[in-house]
């Protein structure tokens, strides 16, 4: 898929000049999202009862209210005159809606975080705010006016006694523009930005995110809980080697915390464990979902699977699924989980889909062709190929 970027922006400049450092306005950027949605469809969806959906009421400039899912129909009853509905995940809801994540691939996969939708009528908005993640927002259906204003950080003071993060003070303006169906605009995290309905619209949040520090530190915690036979962690366990100074018999020094934790920090630092545990750390973290996949009701047969690929049907990834890997050596990873019972083909296979390519028979078969038996080889990899679609990772389509 076309990158989402203008024709003199590479992604090179873009992630050079404006990631995290500027907007980008991109007109027409995204035409394949225009009218994909209706505002009933968003309405309706919001309604259903695996969906994670907020109801944002406005009464007056400090009068907020919102319901979170479940919704019902009753909640969009006697609804003022400016309110917002905002669904999360959209893209487990839509295949299509989906693949436009391939418009944004020049960012890597395991930053995206998920696709939100909002409708508003004239006049809706979630009021004046930044978020601590970058986000392409896209116009799929009517007009929204957007301005763009400071840089704000956590000590950015919000309205008190409000169930929403907004504030009143943007700063100077820096951008002031309405969105028609199609168009694109980046904002980088802690960017002030608001947005206005200037009639129904539908505006889709593509976002991205990195990870935190508390989220690094509980899956360090989970790998060496878990004393996983190919992570090494001996060396985490040596005593740290202090000299006290001469205290109370009760009493813990600040010195010595401090002491403690220099050596701490510069041991990390030097030890070779810690930096491929840190690896598979980083890797568990950034592939994992912040929802739920669906549970599927219907599993794949064998048979159809295989002659759906004969007759030239590809695999791709589900973009519902988080796919990341690692190299030398080669480690997969999959909304979370290391994959560590692949074999060589499906190990190949998967690096493949990660990268946004598309496998097909042929390729499968070039791969099975360098084992003793190709056909067994095969037969087994069409059965966790069976395996990934009903876990939700990839799919099938016809060409």
């Amino acid at each position: 898929m076309k990158f989402c970027l203008p024709e003199n922006i590479t992604s090179a400049i873009f992630l050079r000049d404006y990631w995290q450092k500027k907007p980008l306005l991109i007109r027409n950027g995204l035409p394949q999202i225009v009218n994909m949605f209706q505002p009933e469809d968003i309405i309706e969806l919001a309604q259903q009862e695996d969906v994670t959906a907020r109801l944002i009421k406005q009464f007056s400039d400090n009068d907020w209210q919102v319901k979170c899912s479940p919704l019902n129909t009753n909640d969009f009853k006697g609804l003022p005159e400016k309110w917002s509905v905002l669904v999360q995940n959209l893209e487990q809801w839509s295949t299509e809606l989906g693949e436009l994540w391939g418009a944004f691939g020049f960012i890597p996969q395991w930053q995206r975080d998920d696709i939100m939708v909002s409708y508003a009528p004239k006049g809706g908005s979630v009021g004046k705010h930044y978020d601590e993640y970058d986000v392409f927002l896209v116009q799929g259906y009517g007009h929204r006016r957007w301005q763009l204003g400071k840089w704000c950080d956590p000590s950015t003071e919000f309205k008190a006694n409000q169930p929403i993060r907004i504030f009143d003070d943007m700063g100077e303006l820096i951008l002031d523009e309405v969105l028609a169906p199609g168009d694109v605009l980046y904002v980088p995290s802690r960017l002030s930005h608001y947005g206005v309905a200037e009639n129904d619209c539908l505006t889709f949040s593509f976002g991205l995110r990195y990870p935190n520090m508390a989220d690094l530190l509980e899956n360090v915690n989970k790998v060496i809980c878990q004393a996983l036979p190919d992570i090494a962690t001996t060396e985490l366990h040596i005593p740290l080697r202090l000299t006290p100074a001469e205290q109370e018999t009760g009493k813990l020094d600040s010195v010595m915390v401090r002491t403690m934790k220099q050596q701490f920090l510069d041991q990390l630092a030097e030890s070779e464990q810690f930096e491929h545990l840190f690896e598979h750390a980083v890797a568990t973290t950034v592939s994992s979902r912040r929802y739920d996949l669906l549970e599927t009701e219907e599993y794949c047969d064998l048979d159809e699977v295989r002659s759906l690929l004969e007759e030239n049907s590809t695999i791709v990834q589900d973009n519902n699924c988080k796919l990341v890997y690692l190299e030398n050596p080669l480690r997969l990873y999959a909304n979370g989980e290391w994959l560590d019972e692949l074999n060589e083909i499906e190990a190949q296979v998967l690096k493949q889909l990660a990268d946004g390519k598309r496998v097909d028979f042929a390729y499968l078969t070039s791969l099975c062709s360098q084992t003793e038996e190709p056909e067994t080889a095969l037969d087994l990899f069409i059965d966790s190929l069976c395996n990934w679609i009903d876990d939700g990772w990839v799919l099938l389509e016809s060409l």
